[in-house]
């Protein structure tokens, strides 16, 4: 009996190919770890720098609104020499003010006015 010889498999490697589409889902999946870290360290920095420019409570007067005052009145009796729009964006500003004063309300003010 005599022996046959196989001819030895040896597999070719394949090569990975992507197309268009698999290119964008790589490139998507790897830049999503540095567009959250991003995002990260905008929104620690801009808490950070929210705090530490906010006014501290030994700086602020606390007044109780009355019936029929606007802030149009109280920017003039507080500050009368300075440009009112400027007094009246600090005051909506700090007291994070979305509406018209209500008779009760408190509301902080600047004690540089």
């Amino acid at each position: 009996m005599s022996a046959v010889a196989y001819p030895s498999f040896h597999p070719q490697p394949t090569r990975l190919v992507l197309t268009r589409r698999g290119r964008r889902v790589i490139a998507f999946l790897l830049a999503l770890p540095l567009v959250i870290a991003v995002l990260c360290v905008a929104v620690s920095a801009s808490n950070a720098a929210a705090s530490s420019s906010a006014t501290s409570d030994s700086s602020l007067t606390w007044i109780t609104v009355e019936s029929g005052e606007t802030l149009w009145s109280l920017a003039n009796d507080l500050a009368p020499t300075k440009d009112p729009r400027d007094v009246i964006a600090e005051i909506v500003s700090l007291n994070q003010l979305h509406s018209e004063l209500q008779p009760g309300q408190h509301i902080a003010i600047p004690s540089g006015f």
